[in-house]
């Protein structure tokens, strides 16, 4: 499946997304438009922002940047796209997390549904949320791209409940293995059973982004790295790390070892 998109498009087949996500609740419009400038200085694919249509209109005239937003609710982002957002998201749910709100597949495949009923023609990315099973990751990863959603998103643990389940399997489980393994992991296997492409985010970094590409990710998402940063020049060089990163290919053994620890993990799941 092509993106509507055809400058993303391109990038997504080379497997070298950067996606730079300011925030699904930042609403800081300057520190907005110095990440939205950080990320076109350094060559960023897209830049992810509020569903806030001012928002939108104000990056839109300062930056030529592809404009993503993300939210749950259908009507803000087609309101966002008639403002000129290139593309939509369902999904960074860390928010909701925090509220204890935990979407289900159902309610997901009906969200994705209704967006796109109002902007048939724009590409739609949806998060696969880290709290199903990975056997409903797959299912409704598939059943998304029935609906012809163009792009997925992985994410990690986000939750201090699922990090101190770990805790107790510290005999099993690396303590060495971060939040992002997850990621990788889900976008691993899932990467297995579509074909529209996967990005893998949740505390990537610039070290770890070309592990993700050999689990099958056509890109990564960066987010918390670059928001702690307040100087312009710090992001970018961050940024460009990361493209270092994505150009660089590990050696066999790094591979293996990645491999070998998500399927132990993965069967443990199972």
């Amino acid at each position: 499946m092509k993106l509507f998109n055809t400058k993303l498009n391109k990038l997504f087949d080379s497997n070298c997304v950067i996606k730079v996500i300011a925030g699904i609740n930042n609403s800081n419009i300057s520190q907005i438009v110095k990440i939205a400038k950080a990320a076109e200085m350094s060559k960023g694919t897209y830049i992810d922002i509020i569903a806030n249509p001012g928002v939108v209109k104000v990056i839109k005239s300062i930056s030529s940047i592809p404009i993503c937003v993300s939210s749950i609710n259908p009507i803000d982002l087609y309101n966002c796209v008639l403002a000129g957002a290139d593309l939509v998201e369902i999904g960074n749910f860390d928010t909701f997390y925090s509220k204890g709100i935990y979407l289900s597949r159902t309610k997901i495949l009906q969200l994705a549904q209704e967006v796109k009923f109002l902007v048939p023609y724009v590409d739609v990315c949806v998060t696969i949320p880290y709290h199903l099973s990975l056997n409903d990751q797959v299912n409704l990863a598939q059943d998304l791209e029935s609906l012809g959603i163009s792009i997925l998103q992985t994410e990690g643990l986000s939750t201090k409940n699922k990090l101190d389940m770990l805790s107790l399997y510290k005999d099993i489980i690396c303590d060495s293995i971060s939040k992002s393994s997850f990621s990788f992991l889900s976008t691993y296997i899932i990467s297995q059973k579509v074909t529209i492409p996967v990005i893998a985010s949740s505390s990537i970094k610039s070290l770890s982004s070309s592990v993700a590409i050999f689990y099958g990710a056509s890109g990564i998402g960066i987010g918390s790295s670059i928001n702690k940063k307040n100087d312009l020049f710090d992001m970018c060089t961050y940024i460009d790390e990361v493209h270092h990163s994505l150009s660089f290919r590990n050696s066999s053994y790094l591979i293996h070892q990645n491999l070998h620890s998500s399927m132990s993990l993965y069967s443990f799941f199972l």
